[in-house]
């Protein structure tokens, strides 16, 4: 199928859509969803990025995710005995260290919380392998929360770890057990004397450990960053980072911290922002304006006093409603002066012609209420439309889409009135004529054919936009009266403007009118049962009035295809009408093809060409296509024959 012809029918269903969309009698749901098609088909049918990449991650993702741009490594989930090994085994504890589940539950804090690790002891904790009995009452090493000295543990048929690791740790931690051996055997005996929750407030038991950092360490924000822990990692002996040399006493360990932490960023104070204001209070400071607008008449001050509402681009088409309906019942004046503002407001990037159409919609949905107090509310409106179209606010085409078939009949036709009053006829007709709008389409279902549309523009003063609709029924009277091609071409030159003469509608009723002047001679003379088995005789006559009309046809058809093509068009209609008597079809294009009016090229871009425009184009194709088929093998074997 043809590509444009397909365009065509989707932007149709989407435009269809874009009004149900602003319908509201709708449920919101509906309403939301087409709006998502209509935006999904505007962004070349690509979904919006949340729905791509934004779902939840796994557990390996956020581990991933943290080695490319930290270089942190995330230890996967361990079990409870590997938990236990780990922190016994760490290099970060001395040797031979046994630690409580306080102990446990404590470091655990910096990478989360994990099951099994000690939340402390007490009623209501459920113990482990780890009971009170094997820990807190045996002698354990204990931090310091003022030094941060370490105390060597007796030996006990609890301990765990390897003699090696044992070795090494002692020897690096030596000068520290000698210097507070005293201090922790005094506490070890006030550990055995009383339980671990009785001891003295602010000093720690035998088994606990301070996490509370020394004095040294408590110093200004402002003066030092913030320390920031290594957190271990699960990586080999040879992998891993060397160690620091043991600082010397007086100074606290740096335990594995980094040398340069990065500075802390501190959170900007939060600004108490206002809420923005209510529908309600909105809709007032719009009528607000609008009063002193018009009164004062400053559009300078009307344009800031919109601007300093920051209204939220949902409200927009409602303050513009509030704008039209508050200057309705006032003098063309103030309506002339409330189109100027909404124009003002366009050109200052406030509003956009989508909220003026949705406003121009909401106002009309108002229509029967506003109708008790203003009865000539459409009048009105129609003049607030006409204003836009000039403006080039919204166009014809926009304008006329949400009224077809009749819709707040006869408001259209009353917006084409205004803008031919307020402007002129021919730049009206230009600008109709270039929106592409099918007038019939704009009427009643009941009044959608030629005739009623004609006499409905002509009791509107609108018949101008349509000047070759009047020449239909004058030509064929002209036609009757001299069929001559003389006196036919002469009317023509004298009653049709020339820029109408290569316009497919002008050559559609000259088609339109030789064929029906034809079929009226036929009738006449043989009556309308002889069109079916027309005798040898019709057929001869036929003939001979085609050969009258060929002068003027060529000399408007010659060297234009896209004219013959629509020539082509006046005859599947006309064939359609009468209900494709059998061979009239084929008749005239064989006629057509040996005379010479229309050419090879024509007959198959009709064939090719695709449109719902014109009736009859199935039928039509079943009764020529196999001559169709014909002239193009003959039209190939031409041009073989050429080339050689």
């Amino acid at each position: 199928m043809n590509l444009s012809f397909i365009n065509s029918l989707m932007d149709q269903y989407f435009g269809r859509m874009r009004s149900l969309m602003n319908n509201k009698e709708l449920p919101a749901r509906i309403r939301f969803l087409l709006q998502d098609t209509v935006e999904l088909r505007e962004n070349n049918w690509v979904p919006r990025k949340a729905f791509i990449d934004n779902g939840p991650k796994t557990i390996n993702q956020i581990r991933q995710d943290a080695v490319k741009d930290l270089g942190v490594f995330i230890p996967a989930p361990m079990s409870q005995g590997m938990r236990m090994d780990f922190f016994l085994e760490s290099p970060f504890m001395p040797s031979r260290m046994k630690l409580d589940r306080e102990t446990l539950g404590g470091l655990a804090d910096m990478f989360g919380q994990m099951p099994g690790s000690g939340i402390g002891t007490g009623p209501g904790v459920i113990q482990d392998r780890y009971s009170p009995t094997m820990g807190r009452h045996r002698t354990n090493p204990l931090f310091n929360g003022h030094g941060g000295h370490i105390a060597p543990p007796p030996q006990s048929q609890f301990d765990m770890g390897p003699k090696s690791f044992v070795k090494s740790n002692q020897v690096q931690n030596q000068h520290f057990l000698n210097q507070n051996q005293n201090h922790m055997a005094q506490q070890q005996v006030q550990s055995k004397d009383m339980p671990p929750r009785f001891s003295k407030k602010g000093q720690l038991n035998a088994d606990e450990i301070s996490l509370r950092p020394a004095q040294s360490f408590l110093l200004n924000k402002n003066q030092v960053p913030k320390l920031q822990p290594q957190i271990p990692t699960m990586m080999p002996p040879s992998a891993q980072p060397p160690r620091t040399q043991t600082p010397p006493l007086g100074q606290p360990p740096q335990l594995g911290l980094k040398t340069n932490p990065p500075p802390i960023q501190e959170k900007p104070q939060k600004t108490n922002k206002k809420p923005p204001p209510a529908k309600e209070e909105l809709l007032k400071m719009t009528e607000a304006i609008m009063t002193e607008y018009l009164n004062t008449k400053n559009l300078t001050e009307a344009v800031s006093g919109v601007r300093e509402m920051k209204a939220p681009k949902h409200f927009l088409p409602e303050m513009l409603s509030k704008i039209i309906v508050c200057s309705l019942d006032c003098p063309d004046e103030d309506k002339e002066h409330a189109s100027t503002l909404i124009h003002t407001l366009r050109t200052e990037g406030l509003i956009t012609g989508e909220n003026f159409m949705q406003a121009f919609l909401n106002v009309l949905d108002q229509c029967p209420k506003i109708e008790v107090d203003v009865p000539l509310v459409k009048s009105y409106l129609a003049q607030f439309a006409a204003r836009a179209i000039i403006a080039e606010l919204v166009s014809v085409a926009e304008l006329a889409h949400p009224l077809e078939n009749g819709t707040h009949f006869p408001l259209f036709l009353l917006c084409l009135q205004q803008t031919a009053k307020l402007k002129d006829r021919e730049w009206l007709t230009d600008l109709f004529q270039q929106s592409k709008v099918n007038m019939q389409k704009m009427l009643p279902e009941i009044d959608q054919n030629k005739d009623r549309m004609l006499e409905i523009l002509e009791g509107k003063g609108l018949s101008f936009l349509f000047p070759l609709l009047k020449l239909e029924k004058e030509l064929l009277k002209q036609i009757k009266a001299d069929p001559s091609p003389q006196s036919i071409y002469k009317w023509i030159k004298d009653n049709i403007s020339p820029k109408f003469h290569t316009d497919k509608g002008f050559v559609n009723i000259l088609m339109t009118s030789f064929l029906q002047y034809i079929s009226q001679e036929l009738c006449e003379a043989e009556g309308d049962e002889q069109l079916a088995a027309p005798s040898k005789e019709m057929l001869e006559q036929e003939k001979q009035l085609l050969l009258a009309f060929k002068p003027v046809m060529q000399k408007f058809l010659h060297d234009h295809t896209e004219l013959q093509v629509s020539a082509l068009y006046a005859l599947q209609v006309h064939c359609n009408a009468r209900g494709f008597p059998k061979g009239m079809l084929l008749r005239y294009f064989v006629n057509f093809y040996d005379m010479e009016i229309i050419e090879e090229e024509a007959f198959l871009a009709w064939k090719e060409d695709i449109t719902q425009e014109f009736p009859g184009k199935g039928k039509a194709l079943f009764q020529v296509n196999q001559w169709l088929t014909w002239l193009e093998t003959a039209e190939e074997e031409e041009s073989e024959d050429d080339a050689d």
